[in-house]
């Protein structure tokens, strides 16, 4: 998934849920799966995400997509012994 700033926010939150801590710390908080916010989500694009939060666009793909790299790799070592047998 290529993140841009017309990404959806809760398109990352469902994809990359691992990297929630990453938009924490932008003030975009974990959205409980039931409520109100998280339907709010399904609007809200990285862009405005940023805006309302005053973190600079580029900074904040920048930290997205380096969050994204880090979840690939891990993932990636994580099923590399399993597809190996072991």
């Amino acid at each position: 998934m290529e993140i841009t700033k017309d990404t959806r926010v809760s398109a990352i939150l469902e994809e990359y849920g691992d990297i929630a801590e990453v938009m924490e710390i932008f003030g975009v908080k974990r959205v409980a799966r039931y409520s109100f916010r998280r339907m709010l989500t399904k609007a809200l694009t990285v862009e405005r995400a940023a805006l309302v939060h005053r973190v600079p666009l580029d900074e904040f793909l920048e930290r997205l997509r380096q969050a994204v790299a880090l979840q690939e790799q891990k993932t990636a070592s994580d099923e590399g012994p399993q597809a190996n047998g072991g």
